[in-house]
């Protein structure tokens, strides 16, 4: 059986959630400090992304992460090109952990219009998707956001994310489609309708072969999305934590059956470099259930 159908088959079948660890360029200063490494620490991008990908390491290595509970793991591109323990991080994912790799491949927003952010240009994408193949990566990742309930920025914002998912599922890859509802936004309630009817037309319009997944902001009534996870295209919907701490993610997230993690900062809340290594994988066991629990509701 190949790779990527083995991958599919644990994505499909066995419980768990998708751990976030791909903060890049603009996000990864912020995450260092949450972490205890503060920015007199490194003197350019090449020792701040080291040092980033020493912190992706500790977690990545450690006895508490493993394919018992986590499905996946999205990683942003500078990842996919460092190593651990002598293997490409993918291949150690896959290979030593029963991890399935994801990539992040948007570019970063561009400036908000019609209360969305939508993705910059993803120039060279075929190229990237080619590299990712070849590294055992089975899916991707690419956000958006959404800042308000505008009818046609959400319709904007979801058609760029399908035209471009369905470049990825052309190259062999599953894609997740992430168009975040930023959690402080005034009609969130109304933004969350208003991207369901957009996402469920779309699913509509697919082949029956494409598959993709969809990363959202945890909705204000609960199973909101139901129709979304039922849908024939539809792999999984997981949910962004997108702010909420842990705690309140984990509340959100418990209400929405079938509704995975996908989380970032609220999987590595609480982790700091000063831990020594028995503290640092206690308290990732801890977040790791505690999510993990959430999860399987």
């Amino acid at each position: 059986m190949s790779v990527f159908q083995d991958q599919l088959d644990k994505v499909s079948n066995d419980p768990g959630f998708i751990a976030a660890l791909d903060q890049s360029g603009g996000s990864t200063p912020k995450a260092l400090r949450i972490y205890g490494i503060q920015e007199d620490a490194y003197s350019n991008d090449e020792e701040m992304f080291g040092l980033i990908h020493d912190m992706r390491t500790r977690i990545i290595t450690s006895p508490a992460f493993d394919g018992k509970r986590i499905l996946c793991a999205i990683l942003f591109e500078n990842t996919l090109d460092r190593e651990i323990a002598g293997k490409a991080t993918s291949h150690y994912l896959w290979q030593e952990k029963n991890v399935v790799p994801i990539l992040k491949v948007d570019k970063g927003l561009a400036d908000e219009a019609n209360g969305v952010q939508l993705m910059k240009p993803i120039p060279n994408l075929d190229d990237l998707l080619q590299k990712a193949t070849q590294k055992d990566v089975f899916g991707t990742k690419m956000r958006s956001v959404i800042k308000s309930a505008n009818a046609g920025g959400i319709e904007e914002n979801v058609a760029q994310q399908f035209e471009i998912g369905r470049q990825i599922v052309a190259a062999g890859l599953v894609p997740i489609i992430e168009p975040e509802i930023d959690i402080n936004a005034p009609d969130k309630a109304e933004a969350e309708a208003l991207l369901r009817e957009q996402l469920l037309a779309h699913l509509n319009k697919l082949e029956s072969s494409e598959l993709v997944m969809f990363k959202l902001t945890l909705p204000e009534e609960p199973n909101f999305y139901k129709a979304c996870q039922d849908h024939p295209n539809m792999l999984k919907v997981v949910a962004l934590s997108g702010g909420y701490s842990r705690e309140e993610a984990n509340r959100r997230l418990t209400q929405n059956n079938g509704m995975i993690a996908s989380f970032s900062r609220a999987l590595t809340e609480g982790l700091s470099a000063q831990q020594s290594d028995e503290e640092f994988n206690a308290m990732l066991d801890a977040s790791i259930q505690s999510i993990f629990d959430a999860s399987s509701t």
